[in-house]
């Protein structure tokens, strides 16, 4: 099977801004830009210009706001992302990485379980208060190996596709700081910590491929 791409392929600004809603889950535009080094009034433009297609949705929650995807807006990034694949010539090279990914998912999701719960005799279910630096030296050091894997497969994909370069630095950078004390990087939701670094390169990778989140879990 041929894995190799023809080109490096730079997808474009417009593209972007759909497939930026999508990666991220709930997003400003600045944010959107920010992530794919875009001009922030750029992409607020285009996403109201796709508000008004019925493709993404702007809401606001307490003291945050965001866009987010509808089901056709759903739809049309996935048109958008299978005319860019099949124009690279990348969808093997995708398909491989993405089958390279899942046992490295389950790992990754039982490093999770176990920095969140450090079981006792007592309590199978207790939380992990982090007072045990082992155990969470433990998870650290595993989470140090999946850089390294999550790096290797982000390499292959950027050679082909130029989107996927990001998603290694910015979890070795939430790695670097998490082995460093500040623990909220693991796993906060209100950053770029891994965990949610990990969950845009999967959701990069179903939506590149047209799969909906959970199809690959019994892979």
């Amino acid at each position: 099977m041929h894995y190799g791409c023809r080109m490096v392929h730079l997808s474009t600004p417009d593209d972007l801004a759909l497939h930026g809603v999508r990666v991220l889950g709930f997003a400003t535009s600045s944010r959107v830009a920010g992530r794919f080094g875009l001009d922030a009034g750029a992409v607020e433009e285009l996403l109201l210009d796709y508000e008004a297609s019925g493709w993404v949705r702007q809401a606001s929650f307490a003291d945050s706001s965001g866009w987010s995807l509808t089901d056709r807006g759903r739809t049309e990034n996935e048109r958008r992302l299978a005319v860019e694949l099949d124009r690279a010539g990348g969808r093997d090279i995708v398909a491989d990485v993405h089958g390279a990914f899942l046992p490295l998912n389950r790992r990754f999701g039982e490093v999770c379980t176990d920095w969140q719960m450090r079981p006792t005799r007592s309590d199978p279910m207790a939380l992990n208060d982090h007072t045990d630096w082992r155990w969470d030296d433990r998870v650290l050091r595993t989470l140090e190996s999946l850089d390294g894997a999550l790096r290797h497969l982000g390499e292959r994909l950027s050679r082909c596709l130029a989107r996927f370069g990001g998603y290694a630095d910015l979890f070795s950078a939430a790695r670097h700081k998490a082995a460093t004390g500040e623990r909220a990087w693991v796993d906060a939701a209100d950053r770029d910590s891994c965990h949610l670094v990990w969950m845009q390169f999967h959701e990069d990778l179903l939506a590149t491929l047209g799969l909906d989140r959970g199809s690959d879990n019994l892979a």
